[in-house]
């Protein structure tokens, strides 16, 4: 089997776990990292064997200092790979992109891109097939990801009409909170609609989908609760099948003692998730509540963990290497060990 060549550009909370996820598939080789630093996050995918290239002279010289083996510079990884995933801090990837383009690689940037900068948002389950063999995707944000898979499936089974949800946002990634977290506040997104309905609407327009979101001073994930208008009567039981038609969905109990995000993140370390991550949304079950063409429900997001599936899944679609989406949503489900029932 030829093997698709992947570099990442950018090693930081979604950049190593891209890494380490294209590490796990049969049909992809990780060729290399691109980044400016020289810290430990660097020095550590050094250790795991990873090719370390620089992108910027600066760069070269921390990595030199620090003795980091450099394999090349950003052109060098460009003239070795097939596809590019940007992991890079948010508007960089739009600045990147003409780099790519100029390489003539391929190139999937992430969620803090505004849509323009690829013209195609990608979610595996929705529009997968639309981005065979472009030349780039933008995979759209955690928030962004959990809303299509929820929504779709409702729509998927013919019972969403509207939704109204309220994100309570982590304030930023666990590994930085000494850094620029919030305590002892809450910061409303300025503007309702909040930017992640609209978000949604760029990989399915047909959604009637409105989010307010507020930051909250914790860093573990992002907590979402939903109303949502149905097109008729519907029982728990039937929504609870349209939504686990999404294969990324999983389901948790409140009775199982899973009744706060720790205590999530917590069961994902059990189970030996790499980071403790989720790829799932995890929706509770038990607090699911449908009253007449009324549905309420509530689920948590891995802010860190819930788009590597997604970018997997990207890579196949603008590489051609398959061509079919729930193959390859499948293969990738296996090898990141994603299911629909943690316990």
């Amino acid at each position: 089997m030829k093997k698709v060549k992947v570099a990442v550009n950018g090693y930081g909370v979604i950049g190593k776990r891209v890494a380490e996820a294209v590490d796990l598939q049969d049909d992809m080789e990780l060729i290399g990292i691109g980044d400016v630093a020289a810290d430990w996050r660097i020095q550590s995918a050094e250790s795991k064997g990873y090719s370390i290239y620089a992108n910027t002279e600066e760069g070269r010289k921390l990595m030199t200092s620090n003795n980091i083996k450099i394999a090349g510079d950003l052109d060098d990884l460009l003239d070795s790979t097939d596809v590019v995933v940007d992991c890079a801090p948010k508007k960089f990837g739009a600045k990147n992109a003409d780099r790519y383009k100029a390489a003539g690689v391929k190139y999937i940037v992430q969620g803090g891109e505004k849509h323009e900068t690829t013209g195609h948002s990608f979610s595996a389950e929705n529009n997968y097939s639309s981005a065979l063999n472009r030349e780039s995707t933008r995979v759209v944000s955690c928030n962004t990801t959990s809303i299509i898979r929820t929504l779709s499936a409702l729509k998927r089974a013919g019972l969403l009409n509207k939704a109204r949800g309220t994100l309570l946002r982590r304030a930023t990634d666990p590994w930085e909170s000494h850094k620029n977290g919030i305590m002892n506040t809450l910061v409303p997104e300025p503007e309702i609609p909040s930017h992640q309905g609209p978000d949604a609407q760029s990989v399915d327009p047909e959604l009637n989908v409105v989010t307010a979101a507020v930051k909250v001073p914790q860093t573990l994930s992002h907590l979402h609760y939903w109303t949502v208008q149905l097109t008729r009567e519907a029982s728990k039981e039937e929504v609870l099948e349209a939504l686990g038609t999404s294969s990324r969905t999983a389901f948790i109990r409140m009775d199982d003692e899973l009744s706060a995000n720790n205590a999530v993140k917590e069961l994902m370390l059990d189970l030996g998730r790499p980071h403790g991550d989720m790829y799932e949304v995890a929706i509770w079950e038990d607090m699911l509540k449908v009253q007449g063409n009324e549905l309420y429900y509530a689920y948590l997001v891995d802010n860190q963990a819930i788009i590597i599936p997604e970018t997997i899944d990207a890579i196949r679609a603008l590489t051609g290497i398959e061509s079919n989406p729930e193959k390859s949503i499948d293969k990738t489900n296996r090898s990141l060990g994603i299911k629909q029932r943690f316990i």
